[in-house]
């Protein structure tokens, strides 16, 4: 399917030298095993009552079906994140709705329930919240990655076909751990500090905001830190840190946060690859 379109000349032509480079840190970072990145969240958000929500590339989850049981066993959420790790603006309407259809019913071919989803690299066009629609999920964590979505501080719903959409779109920080540790090079300090920056921001209008944290990074004993911080600073500010679903659910039900909480953060982390073979995969 994705020979036919414009995304992998696109790779070949324009970001050749970007992918190596990427291949390489990848290749570092899965020195250590994802069932350790793992452990490493799941120990953290434990102790501060937390819970993570996993946009996961559906062809990486049927090859690595025991890590997607230990994420489905856990007190976390797995979420769609297409078939392909493949940006959709390089697809045609109909190549979106295929990637996008087998995504969810490879993940309900392994009994896992889906209410959300996330497109690869956050990218959709015009085209993409008309195929959503058809397959009625809860909520996208995508769409607010737009500069004009990404400041606002609560849900949100879209204009499709006249209509408002039947599912949430939630503010998506624009400060994702791959933007901070890969392009900016930050050191632990610094990433806390944009992150709970943006925390308080959000307590003081007593919103949500979202995180990408991705595991690959985030997990890593080097960087686990950030995540602790985070959760000890969102907690002294009275925040609540509940997968997707269920703070869509409760904004719906109650229109306010569990507990009448200051605040609510969402933490979500993209996976696309489990094992470096995932990553060379991506291109085939």
């Amino acid at each position: 399917m994705l020979i036919k379109t414009g995304w992998l000349r696109y790779l070949w032509r324009s970001r050749r030298n970007q992918m190596l480079r990427q291949f390489v840190r990848m290749a570092q970072f899965h020195r250590t095993p994802f069932e350790t990145i793992l452990e490493n969240i799941f120990g953290v958000t434990e102790v501060y009552h937390a819970r993570f929500t996993f946009p996961i590339v559906a062809s990486t989850a049927l090859r690595n079906p025991h890590i997607v049981r230990m994420i489905f066993r856990s007190p976390h959420e797995i979420a769609c994140h297409g078939f392909k790790h493949v940006n959709y603006r390089y697809l045609s309407q109909k190549e979106q709705e295929i990637d996008i259809k087998r995504g969810i019913f490879a993940f309900r071919s392994m009994k896992i329930p889906i209410h959300g989803f996330r497109a690869p690299y956050n990218a959709y066009t015009e085209r993409t919240p008309r195929i959503l629609e058809n397959y009625h999920l809860l909520w996208d964590g995508g769409i607010g990655y737009v500069p004009e979505f990404s400041r606002r501080k609560n849900f949100f719903r879209i204009r499709i076909n006249d209509n408002e959409s039947s599912f949430i779109c939630i503010p998506l920080c624009r400060w994702s751990d791959d933007r901070m540790i890969d392009a900016c090079g930050l050191d632990n300090h610094r990433m806390a500090k944009i992150l709970t920056r943006a925390i308080l921001k959000t307590a003081e209008n007593h919103g949500v905001v979202m995180f990408d944290l991705h595991p690959i990074r985030i997990g890593q004993s080097k960087y686990i830190d950030v995540l602790r911080r985070v959760l000890a600073y969102g907690m002294e500010h009275d925040g609540w840190f509940p997968t997707v679903t269920e703070a869509v659910n409760q904004w719906k039900s109650q229109g306010k946060w569990k507990d009448d909480t200051s605040f609510c953060c969402l933490l979500t982390g993209d996976i696309d690859n489990f094992r470096l073979m995932d990553y060379s995969l991506r291109l085939i």
